[in-house]
């Protein structure tokens, strides 16, 4: 089995080799929430730090029962005894691919990580692309001939994954789609996994967020974490919402023999943030509010640019169109803007893209700032593009959109902003 580094570690680490060698990068290529841990987190961590036993395997029950009121709170009534915690949301997706088992139905373009979790485990994805505008779901109207068509020359496709918002897109699926997709899976008799890990950094709270658990409650895992909404990345917590007690059961049985119990001092501070005590709430409508003003500023650079991209409905990303720049893959232009201009972005290809498609991805989440002060001036500000290092750092890009438009224009006919929706695995 051919195993490489993810993609987006392995930009961040080349990324950082280089501003350590004295060169000036726009760092644009790691999905970070790039904000300082609340005091409360941090003073809760630390009053836990003498609790140094194992634990149960589904994780501690003050954890369990509040992450069950959390999804309560969101129409999803939840029993805490089909809550499994694991040390981060990415390592509860792997075990549901082995406690499933079978083939994956992903989005493509998806996270990087989803369809190299599918090969580590032996599974074979199968890539449909997403509706035009609505990243994050695989196209119903085309799910369904290409999972019976993989069925019929012999695989066993068990699962379909969505993303609610999406990585890489930062667009959010409509309710009807999310329906629609919900129906095609109970006619397939497929588990759904829906990863809503940026749920709570939906750019506009009102406009309006449809789990599948809502319209297939027997048949929708969902997973989620701290990651994103508290900017608790390397604490290593995550949650997911069983449908049943024979998937949890198997979902466990893989967890004791991979991580055995999330550490318990993050557990302790994971279920106060999910409780979701005044303080904590302020400070994800703070995230929330500054994730969504510097994305939509870095969307209004493409847009004037002339770069076909969605605007961003939640989290940190975009996913621009560079069609019609004279470049022959998503890799070349994206060595040319790391070379030429300082901007690190990802290519659409690690996310399952055509490689001859000039997209990439996005992240605006480390245009906050250098330091934890800066962070926390931008997270305050009324004004945080006013910042003089977020206003700085979006001239850097407008310079290297100047640059890429004056030096690599292709005289000829742009390629379509969406992929030809056929299915493909990898």
């Amino acid at each position: 089995m051919d195993i490489t580094l993810s993609a987006t570690l392995a930009a961040n680490e080349e990324i950082e080799r280089r501003r350590r060698a004295g060169e000036r990068v726009l760092h644009l290529a790691f999905g970070e929430a790039g904000l300082p841990v609340h005091p409360a987190l941090r003073e809760r961590l630390a009053a836990a730090a003498g609790q140094n036993g194992y634990g149960p395997v589904a994780g501690a029950p003050a954890l369990r029962e509040a992450a069950a009121g959390y999804w309560a709170r969101r129409n999803l009534p939840t029993d805490p005894g089909l809550v499994v915690c694991g040390p981060g949301s990415k390592p509860l997706l792997y075990g549901l691919l082995l406690a499933i088992g079978g083939d994956i139905v992903l989005p493509m373009p998806s996270w990087v990580s989803y369809a190299a979790q599918a090969d580590l485990v032996g599974a074979r994805p199968l890539l449909i692309p997403t509706p035009p505008g609505e990243g994050g779901v695989p196209d119903p109207e085309h799910v369904a001939s290409a999972v019976l068509h993989a069925r019929a020359r012999g695989r066993d496709v068990r699962s379909l994954l969505v993303t609610l918002p999406d990585n890489p897109t930062g667009t959010l699926a409509t309710a009807p789609t999310i329906r629609r997709i919900a129906e095609v899976a109970r006619e397939l008799d497929l588990m759904i996994i829906s990863d809503e890990i940026y749920r709570d950094l939906v750019h506009d709270p009102s406009a309006g967020f449809l789990s599948p658990a809502e319209q297939a409650p027997e048949r929708t895992v969902i997973t989620s974490g701290l990651s994103k909404s508290l900017a608790l990345g390397g604490w290593r917590i995550g949650v997911a919402r069983l449908p049943s007690a024979a998937l949890r059961d198997r979902l466990l049985a893989v967890a004791s023999e991979i991580w055995s119990s999330p550490a318990a001092p993050v557990q302790q501070a994971a279920a106060y943030a999910y409780t979701e005590p005044p303080e904590l709430v302020e400070r994800i409508d703070r995230s929330r509010g500054l994730h969504g003003a510097v994305a939509r500023a870095v969307y209004e650079r493409f847009v004037r640019s002339g770069v076909r991209v969605d605007r961003p409905q939640g989290g940190f990303y975009l996913y621009p169109d560079f069609a019609g720049l004279d470049f022959a893959s998503a890799a070349e232009l994206t060595a040319h803007l790391l070379d030429r201009y300082g901007v690190g972005v990802l290519p659409g290809h690690a996310f399952g893209d055509d490689p001859a498609a000039l997209r990439v991805r996005v992240a605006t989440s480390l245009l906050y700032g250098e330091t934890a002060e800066r962070r926390l001036a931008a997270l305050t500000a009324p004004d945080p593009l006013g910042l003089p290092w977020i206003s700085a750092s979006l001239d850097h890009l407008d310079e290297a959109l100047d640059g890429l438009n004056t030096t690599r224009r292709r005289p000829r006919s742009p390629r379509p902003a969406s992929p030809v929706p056929a299915p493909a695995a990898r």
